[in-house]
């Protein structure tokens, strides 16, 4: 297995300071309303919920939430009865919100290329490992739960 030294919470934080970067230096087109800014805190609240309650979740049911390492149940409940994936979700959402508060059009390039990130680095290899743990409810899971939304 790959190791992983980079992990998801660090890849936030490089799209962060992507759109910071790019509302201060390279803004592009700009689209500052209000409406735009309340839009964007919505979304970062709500990205933010998502990772509180996945997390919540992980803890209660005693694995790990670092990804590849300490995965000893399959967590189907609350939030994950939704999205396969609410803590990237989460993450993703912080991301789109900040880009439209900050109101930078090349800022929105941001949230599309950490989902391409994740989606590769993390997301299929954490389903093929969670295939081979979990052989028969895994993919029973996949079927009735998407991936993202």
């Amino acid at each position: 297995m790959v190791k992983r030294i980079i992990y998801p919470p660090i890849w936030l934080l490089f799209g962060l300071i992507a759109i910071f970067t790019c509302n201060e230096y390279f803004p592009g087109a700009r689209f500052t309303s209000l409406a735009w800014q309340l839009f964007g805190a919505v979304l970062i609240v709500v990205g933010l919920g998502l990772l509180v309650a996945a997390n919540g979740l992980f803890a209660r049911a005693g694995t790990g939430v670092i990804p590849f390492r300490d995965v000893t149940v399959l967590v189907t409940g609350g939030i994950y009865r939704y999205t396969r994936n609410p803590m990237y979700l989460g993450m993703l959402a912080v991301l789109l919100g900040c880009a439209l508060t900050v109101g930078a059009s090349w800022a929105l390039l941001v949230p599309p290329i950490f989902a391409a990130v994740v989606e590769l680095r993390f997301i299929r290899p954490e389903e093929a490992m969670l295939r081979g743990l979990f052989p028969q409810d895994y993919p029973a899971y996949c079927e009735r739960v998407r991936r993202w939304l």
